[in-house]
């Protein structure tokens, strides 16, 4: 590496060209960037004898020969194309005016800055940029008409128009502008290729003006220690195509390297968005062309799927717009992209038929639609649809998809039919964040033709004001107050209309609501079918139109139905793996309680064949099927035996037996769905509670 304070107007005369290779961003500074680069220019001369420093200028030899040089700029390239739009602004200035100082000269601007005027076709010209950009820079470097450059770079316009409106104002003079540019000085790094590392020289400098997104140090990183023929091959084949898929969608590049690294390696831990960059590296070293082909192949291929879920409208596979567009609305976020695009990518491999991916598509929406609904967990749900696309096997695609949506637990279960048509119903559905996409999708659902939802609000056919309306009180009845307070923002009571929303209309009786101009008997929403046929509207019709449309939401927000074999079986192999991995010798008691815990567990196994994990400070015990039975709890001097039993249902002549729900609170307990517990506190007590633990198959909870 050579490094010397140098000015630029030595780095950038003579024979030679300074090309931004493909792995470098567009040009991307804006009127801010450029307003401070012209101020330096124009200030420095404000000061005698005084240089402006503008940092670091590298570049690396490409094809660096005594009569023509070529150099790739690996930092600097924002700032080199900056001044040459300058000094191209500053030479058609001095066209247009006719100005006519001692110096700068059209020609010399020309000769200096712009082109190698000995040298012809791509060589002619002093900087090559990427792209579009490049056509656009050569066409104002030879005064053409830049509106005639197909898909030109509107930055580098921009810039230019800017610096010629700057050179327009009272007062500016060209000469001073061109001296400026030779007082402006650099730190000229050049690098050797085969000796220094341009990456790792790159990722020291400190950046200034617009920040490296993590996408374009990931590019850099991959591209630069390549041929610059490989450069512009992988770029033009795989990387430029990823880019404008993202472009298209409206973004979520940076997103979508971090879901490929995680599928990649099947990581559970979401990597932050400051960090992919990072993360990357570790998880891709440097290798040759071919290798990074194999890699920008899938990562091309993953990556359009991965576009295709955020603006489905670009699938290729116009059938699947429907599905993509349905578990993409609502709201309801992009954590479960990752999944999609497993999916997705299993259906293009034939794994999955087009219906299956449909209905998979269907499955996710409605696992996100009931939790919501519900108002259960959503933290950390990334690594929950993680875990599911992991789940799933190449050779049962959609069985396995199935139950891995059915094996969520806990927090992240999937709420049944049960629990969906009830909280669907008595939960106040009005404040949810999900409460226009739950109507639009009741209203639109397997309609051939759909209401224009966009002209539809939301309303509440008993008002929110109902105190102020006499005849509502009337209707309500003596509690109406209580009525009011129960059924309001529950779906019931919940519409869509076409009118719109005001306190006249809405405050309005009744009989009034469904006789208007665009009330419930005119409307032709079909929510409100039901409302117009009615006399009245109290808590009855409420809840009768409740339990009708929570039966219709069950069915469009459907509960997976796995194969419950294939269920248990994965379930009985999690509960083997994780019985392996760890075993009672790693939990902390005294020397008596482990004698006890140890002769309990011996005769239950004695009893029935058992499945035995340790989860938290516990022992578990499941049968061979995956049912949990039994949880050892040691404590400071005897062991807590807890058992999935109502405590009425209990034969315990010996009187051990504890009723759980007489406590408050038991601590370090796994299974908090036990009606009963026992302290077992000498060896005698083993065989009642032997005897406990066989009533549970006995009675049916296993």
């Amino acid at each position: 590496m050579y490094a010397v304070n140098r000015p630029f107007s030595q780095i950038i005369t003579g024979p030679k060209q300074f090309v931004i290779p493909v792995f470098q961003r567009d040009y991307s500074w804006g009127q801010e960037q450029c307003r401070r680069m012209w101020f330096d220019i124009v200030n420095v001369m404000d000061h005698e004898e005084a240089n402006h420093f503008l940092g670091s200028f590298v570049y690396v030899e490409d094809n660096a020969g005594a009569a023509f040089g070529s150099w790739v700029v690996i930092d600097g390239q924002q700032r080199v194309t900056t001044l040459i739009l300058i000094l191209i602004a500053l030479r058609d200035h001095i066209l247009e005016t006719g100005w006519e100082g001692e110096e700068p000269t059209v020609e010399q601007i020309d000769d200096y800055f712009l082109k190698n005027n000995h040298q012809s076709g791509e060589r002619m010209y002093r900087l090559a940029l990427r792209r579009r950009d490049n056509d656009t820079l050569r066409a104002l470097v030879d005064g053409k008409d830049v509106s005639e450059v197909r898909d030109g770079s509107e930055l580098v316009v921009d810039a230019y128009d800017y610096f010629r409106s700057l050179l327009k104002e009272p007062g500016v003079d060209p000469g001073v502008v061109y001296r400026g540019v030779y007082r402006l000085e650099v730190v000229d790094v050049r690098l050797q290729r085969r000796i220094d590392n341009p990456q790792m020289i790159f990722e020291s400098l400190n950046s200034t003006g617009v920040d490296l997104a993590q996408s374009d140090l990931i590019r850099n990183y991959l591209l630069m220690g390549l041929s610059q023929g490989d450069q512009v091959r992988l770029y033009d084949d795989y990387w430029s195509k990823l880019e404008d898929a993202f472009r298209n969608a409206g973004g979520g590049f940076e997103e979508f390297l971090r879901d490929y690294m995680a599928l990649s390696q099947r990581s559970t831990t979401q990597i932050r968005r400051d960090r992919v960059y990072s993360e990357f590296k570790d998880f891709w070293k440097v290798a040759e062309a071919a290798d990074t082909a194999e890699l920008l192949v899938d990562m091309l291929k993953l990556g359009r799927y991965y576009a295709w879920f955020l603006l489905p409208s670009l699938a290729d596979d116009k059938e699947l717009i429907g599905p993509l567009s349905m578990v993409r609305d609502g709201g309801l976020g992009t954590t479960q992209a990752a999944l999609v695009v497993r999916l997705y990518d299993y259906y293009g491999k034939g794994w999955l038929t087009r219906g299956e991916f449909a209905e998979a598509m269907t499955l996710i929406k409605s696992y996100l639609a009931r939790r919501a609904v519900l108002g259960l967990q959503t933290r950390n749900y990334w690594a929950e649809f993680a875990r599911m696309a992991y789940a799933v096997e190449e050779d049962a695609a959609f069985e396995t998809f199935k139950v891995a949506l059915s094996r969520e637990k806990g927090r992240y279960a999937f709420p049944s039919d049960e629990d969906f048509f009830a909280g669907i119903q008595e939960r106040d559905l009005f404040h949810l964040r999900s409460c226009r996409h739950i109507l639009d999708t009741l209203e639109n659902h397997d309609q051939s033709e759909h209401s224009p939802l966009g002209e539809y609000s939301i309303e509440h056919i008993m008002p929110q004001a109902v105190s102020e309306v006499e005849k509502w009180k009337i209707m309500l009845g003596v509690d109406w107050e209580e009525v009011h307070r129960t059924w309001l923002h529950r779906l019931g009571n919940l519409t869509l209309v076409g009118y719109e929303r005001n306190i006249s209309m809405s405050n309005l009786p009744f009989e009034d609501k469904k006789r208007h101009p665009k009330g419930f008997e005119t409307t032709a929403v079909r929510l409100n079918y039901y409302v117009r046929k009615q006399p009245e509207w109290t808590a009855k019709q409420m809840q009768e139109r409740g339990a009708e449309l929570a039966g219709r939401a069950v069915k469009i927000w459907p509960y997976p139905e796995a194969d419950i074999g294939l269920v248990r079986d994965k379930d009985v192999a999690e509960l083997r793996s994780r019985s392996a991995s760890r075993d009672v010798s790693s939990l902390r008691m005294s020397g008596p309680v482990r004698g006890l815990l140890e002769s309990l567990q011996g005769s239950i196994c004695l009893l029935v064949d058992n499945i035995s994990v340790v989860e938290n400070v516990s022992l578990c015990l499941y049968d061979a099927y995956g049912v949990f039975f039994a949880e050892l709890l040691p404590m400071a001097n005897h062991v807590r035996l807890l058992i999935p039993l109502a405590f009425d249902e209990v034969d315990d002549p010996d009187g051990l037996a504890r009723d759980v729900t007489a406590w408050h609170w038991l601590p370090n307990v796994v299974h908090r769905d036990c009606g009963v517990f026992v302290d077992i506190r000498e060896r005698e007590q083993i065989d009642g509670a032997v005897r406990m633990i066989g009533q549970v198959a006995e009675v049916g909870v296993a």
